[in-house]
């Protein structure tokens, strides 16, 4: 099979899969959007029904507002004669062909009913809709909890059909009553049937018109292209994160060797050249005041070009990052800043131990350093404040400064494009480990901040 079969093969299987999974997922999901679309009409039509009911009860408790009193101080002196009156006014009020208000009290026995007028007197507690549920029980329990929502079949009186409500009852409590309204829904139901069948129906249609379009996309062959560009991006963009950490680990390693180097070899001759300088001026007739002199500059000359040897010797790799940590080396350079620059540093860090890898500790180091350097050069800021702390979530590094900030930063957020070479230096080194590197600058200064994720962390060995 040659390579342009391969790659139509490549293009057209994920398509042909993807047309029978979207026909599957539209079939699916018509069915379940159109019950969902049922599910918040009907919702939302409930809910109105329920306000139409708080509405009602309200007008029914202020109708009898006179000759209740929950406090026990009714208008009417006479607490029987105050129920009759109350019951009289209840009776009296309906609404529609199929609205009223019934009173039960707490035994189940029914006290106003004014569109069923036999019941009253009776004892309904037990009474079971054709669900099973026990209407009259349920509104009096939905009435001592101070007033609530329920749902129950009930024979509608202008029809003498049994139909779905919901009533809504509060108590009376001195009187031990419950007083109650409720409101057919059948309407509510129709109409949410009939909205689920239109949805359905539409829904159908667009399902059609995606499989078409779908299948119409097999013949399409920038499919393919699009399918290999994002795989080879993925290659490349691996490849280079891999290169990244290679040459980051290779500038390491040559700068310890040049280090150990300056340290070991240079630094050792110069200062061998200085000891026999100086042997040389004691041996000198002392008469002989130019030789002497010409001694004492090249000896100078030597102690300068030893201290320059040993700061780039420590600049290339410091040697208490790998003999005593991460925490140590940082208050190092904070030390050292702080007496070369007159800036204050305040440092918060947290010891580490054998935690953090080598390429870890490195790398938040150099962020520090190339951080401070920045601030040397172009913040002129007073105060640096470094902290390096370890969370739930990984090892944070954030350094601030109260300078200047980026001049040219349309807002606070520095993005890459415009990042220095510096802090695109830092970027890279914290992405290579799978973190997160930020810059914010602003007119009260600026603020890097380096996250690695928790799995960098070696397990726990000891101190």
């Amino acid at each position: 099979m040659n390579l342009r079969s391969k790659i139509l093969l490549l293009a057209t299987v994920p398509l042909l899969a993807a047309v029978a999974a979207i026909t599957h997922l539209v079939e699916s999901q018509t069915t379940k959007a159109a019950q969902q679309t049922k599910e918040i009409f009907e919702k939302a039509m409930v809910e109105s029904k329920k306000e139409e009911l708080l509405h009602y009860i309200a007008l029914a408790r202020t109708s009898i507002d006179h000759l209740y009193d929950p406090k026990g101080v009714a208008a009417t002196p006479d607490e029987a004669q105050a129920k009759g009156m109350a019951r009289s006014v209840l009776d009296k009020m309906t609404f529609g062909p199929d609205g009223y208000f019934f009173v039960y009290d707490y035994s189940g026995i029914s006290i106003v009913h004014p569109k069923q007028p036999w019941r009253v007197g009776q004892n309904y507690l037990e009474l079971r809709d054709r669900e099973g549920r026990t209407v009259i029980r349920n509104l009096i329990d939905a009435a001592k909890t101070g007033g609530d929502f329920t749902r129950y079949s009930w024979v509608r009186p202008s029809t003498g059909t049994v139909g779905e409500k919901i009533g809504y009852a509060i108590p009376l409590e001195r009187w031990n009553w419950m007083l109650g309204t409720g409101i057919y829904i059948d309407d509510v139901l129709a109409s949410t049937r009939s909205s689920e069948q239109e949805v359905h129906e539409i829904l159908s249609q667009t399902s059609r018109w995606i499989v078409l379009i779908a299948l119409t996309a097999v013949l399409g062959v920038f499919g393919i292209g699009i399918i290999i560009n994002v795989r080879e991006s993925r290659l490349a963009d691996g490849k280079l994160r891999i290169l990244t950490q290679r040459i980051v680990a290779a500038q390491e390693d040559e700068r310890s060797r040049v280090a150990r180097e300056l340290h070991d070899s240079v630094s050792q001759t110069l200062v061998a050249v200085k000891y026999t300088l100086e042997r040389a001026k004691r041996v000198t007739d002392s008469s002989q005041h130019e030789i002497v002199t010409t001694i004492d500059r090249a000896s100078t000359t030597l102690d300068s070009a030893i201290r320059e040897v040993r700061e780039v010797s420590h600049g290339l790799r410091p040697g208490h990052l790998d003999d005593l940590g991460l925490s140590r080396a940082l208050e190092n350079l904070a030390d050292e800043f702080s007496a070369r620059t007159g800036v204050k540093v305040t440092l918060e860090t947290i010891s580490f131990k054998k935690l953090l890898p080598n390429e870890a500790k490195t790398a938040l180091y150099r962020i520090a350093q190339e951080a401070l350097t920045n601030v040397e050069r172009h913040a002129g800021a007073r105060q640096v404040d470094i902290s390096l702390t370890l969370n739930p979530d990984g090892v944070s590094l954030r350094i601030s400064d109260d300078g200047s900030g980026f001049r040219k930063a349309r807002s606070n957020k520095v993005s890459s494009g415009n990042m220095g070479i510096g802090l695109r230096n830092m970027q890279e080194r914290v992405e290579s480990l799978g973190g997160h590197f930020d810059v914010e600058s602003g007119d009260d200064g600026t603020t890097v901040s380096a996250r690695l994720p928790r799995k960098i962390l070696r397990e726990p060995t000891g101190s």
